[in-house]
């Protein structure tokens, strides 16, 4: 794996992060209103979670060896001036993400 997924049902993004181990950060910058999606790809042996924050969508995905996919969406009442997503991974697990609007 290495390219972010593409955006879904024709989605702008916010943040692609491409191929990474291990857990980071990925700033988002500021969020408006309506609707936030985050997909992300892995692949390895282990969990991946991620939390966006301050919007408190959280999630947790089981990778495997074969490659796993997931995309979470919440839709927002509020603008938000800083968002980020925190990842947490094991090192032996690689993923990629995509933020979008």
């Amino acid at each position: 794996m290495s390219a972010a997924p593409k955006p879904l049902n024709g989605g702008t993004p916010l943040a692609a992060i491409h191929s990474r181990a291990g857990g980071a950060t990925v700033p988002l910058g500021a969020i408006g209103t309506g609707r936030l999606g985050i997909q992300v790809v892995c692949r390895g042996e282990g969990t991946l979670s991620a939390v966006v924050e301050p919007v408190g969508l959280a999630f947790s995905l089981e990778c495997a060896d074969r490659g796993s996919s997931t995309y979470n969406e919440v839709h927002l009442q509020r603008a938000t001036a800083e968002g980020r997503v925190r990842v947490t991974a094991p090192s032996a697990v690689r993923w990629a993400l995509t933020a979008e609007r």
